[in-house]
């Protein structure tokens, strides 16, 4: 009973340490308010997003599109929030590919130690040499621009990241005497990591996964503007600043509404993963 009684002790006092941070909280908000926007796109989207009206074009934002047309017509209200769906999938894809093969590499270079981490870590310094954009920029001209590719370079580039994180948290793990007391039972390796290290190093995973959200939505939205992601008509809120940079003094809501959907992406995502990473750590929490 004391057992199950602990871990829900700490789960509440988690809970009501995020909940006193209210940045965070309104992060959460507004960021949920986005993810529900893209999973109801198809009902709350007034129009379909790549719908064209010759009569409409260039419209200013008006009662029938509240964000405007763009150059072809098409409904930017509706292009924003379609495009929601595909930034979101973006930056979640990514993100899942670098923290889960991240994670293994760190753990396996943490654990092992010797050859094995100065090899894994030699990997990861040539990686890390490269900024994530330029090296995200290199994959995709390899694989070809595309929507699925896109995801595929930016989880390749912040792999590093997450190998770093979970090595150092690997290399404290693995000296607890739980630890060494699991190794002296005969538990293999693999159980060793899987059971006993692998719980240790999640909270910082989450942390730099939550943050890392939103570097994956702007770097993708960088490589859709440079025309290396998602590719038109593709409602994609990077893509779609790049249509409307020729029009943006004729139209400036064809880049001004997307702009703003990407910045409040980031800034949502921040704010929450700034307070999550107070409430994870004993050493910022409020008596």
């Amino acid at each position: 009973m004391r057992q199950m009684t602990a871990p829900l002790s700490r789960l509440t006092s988690f809970f009501r340490e995020l909940g006193k941070r209210r940045g965070a909280m309104v992060g959460l908000a507004v960021f949920l308010m986005l993810v529900a926007m893209a999973v109801l796109a198809p009902r709350v989207a007034p129009y379909s997003p790549n719908a064209q009206s010759m009569e409409r074009i260039l419209s200013a934002p008006n009662r029938d599109n509240l964000f405007g047309t763009d150059q072809y017509g098409r409904d930017i209200f509706s292009r924003v929030i379609w495009g929601a769906r595909l930034s979101l999938r973006v930056g979640f894809v990514s993100v899942a590919i670098a923290a889960c093969v991240g994670t293994l590499v760190g753990l396996l270079a943490g654990y092992y130690g010797s050859r094995v981490d100065a090899v894994i870590m030699a990997l990861t310094d040539i990686l890390l040499a490269f900024p994530s954009i330029l090296l995200a920029m290199a994959i995709v001209a390899v694989l070809g621009p595309s929507l699925v590719n896109l995801m595929i370079a930016v989880g390749i580039g912040a792999i590093p990241t997450y190998a770093r994180v979970v090595r150092a948290s690997t290399l404290s793990a693995k000296e607890l005497q739980y630890v060494e007391a699991a190794r002296a039972m005969g538990c293999s390796n693999a159980r060793v990591m899987i059971r006993h290290v692998l719980p240790n190093v999640v909270a910082p995973v989450i942390v730099l996964s939550t943050l890392g959200v939103a570097g994956a939505i702007l770097t993708a939205s960088g490589l859709s503007f440079i025309g290396l992601g998602a590719q038109p008509p593709t409602p994609e809120w990077g893509a779609m600043l790049a249509e409307g940079r020729t029009y943006i003094q004729d139209g400036w809501w064809i880049t001004t509404f997307p702009g703003v959907a990407i910045m409040l992406a980031v800034l949502s995502v921040n704010m929450f993963g700034d307070g999550l990473r107070d409430a994870l750590d004993p050493r910022l929490r409020t008596r």
